[in-house]
């Protein structure tokens, strides 16, 4: 088997180190990841300049690659030809802090992920719910117990076309995790804000700021299942399409088109 190990916190991150040593219990294992920080990137496609690959050394001395690109960059470079040999599941991570409901949207971890589906390989992204905490200070271990629990029961199952999983753990001890939990997206709660500050010259210029995100502790969801001490397990799909939705549109009938001023859309209040 072989496994392609990336991250979103670039290839001196700690987190990927222990996640290439864990998933070499299951095979052949390459990595290939960015050589700096892109949390919160999203899911990018490099096409307006050329994407540069060197080979590094691990922590542990053992061998890498890193690319100037993006985490989804660097699974679509190795999937499209760079490694030598196919490759049978992507995993990535560890990422220093979880990534639930909404932030699958942003998170590196998991949008490179997105991008293995999309070249048909499965895959899995693991995040560590490490607060505040320093990455360099955090414990990856029981992480990584548990993602090799889940990469194990994957390849007894299998996973239908198209599914990828998103795994989070609570940043406990092994044996203070209460177990591994099936659940569905919650709902993060964010708390960003704008600082307007300005430079030397008198430009304004911004930051996104704010509290770290909260959530909404539900049952049954990723969010809840950390609050009560369980690794969250997610299965999601790259179709976002409603399909309740969808249902309730058919008979929906489409005007043809005519001047706003004629027949408007929506009332004056915006509804």
């Amino acid at each position: 088997m072989h496994i392609l190990v990336t991250n979103d916190d670039g290839v001196t991150a700690p987190g990927l180190l222990a996640l290439a040593q864990g998933m070499a219990r299951f095979g052949e294992v390459s990595v290939l990841a960015p050589d700096h920080d892109w949390s919160g990137g999203g899911h990018v496609k490099t096409l307006r300049r050329p994407l540069r690959v060197r080979r590094v050394r691990m922590a542990d001395g053992s061998s890498a690659l890193t690319s100037d690109g993006a985490p989804s960059d660097c699974v679509a470079l190795g999937l499209m030809g760079l490694l030598p040999h196919k490759v049978d599941l992507v995993v990535s991570g560890i990422n220093p802090a979880a990534n639930l409901g909404h932030d699958v949207t942003y998170s590196g971890t998991v949008t490179a992920v997105m991008e293995s589906i999309i070249w048909g390989v499965p895959g899995i992204a693991v995040s560590l719910d490490g607060g505040d905490v320093d990455s360099y200070e955090l414990d990856y271990q029981p992480a990584v117990e548990i993602v090799t629990q889940v990469v194990a029961t994957v390849l007894t199952h299998g996973l239908p076309k198209g599914v990828f999983l998103n795994v989070n753990v609570p940043n406990l001890p092994l044996s203070s995790i209460k177990g591994v939990l099936t659940t569905s997206q919650g709902l993060r709660v964010y708390r960003d804000r704008l600082d307007r500050r300005v430079d030397p010259r008198g430009r304004d210029y911004y930051w996104i700021g704010g509290d770290r995100p909260t959530g909404v502790p539900r049952e049954g969801t990723d969010v809840g299942a950390l609050a009560a001490g369980y690794a969250s397990v997610t299965p999601l799909r790259l179709d976002l399409t409603d399909h309740k939705q969808l249902e309730a549109m058919q008979d929906w009938r489409w005007q043809p088109h005519l001047a706003f001023s004629e027949t408007p859309v929506f009332s004056k209040n915006g509804h």
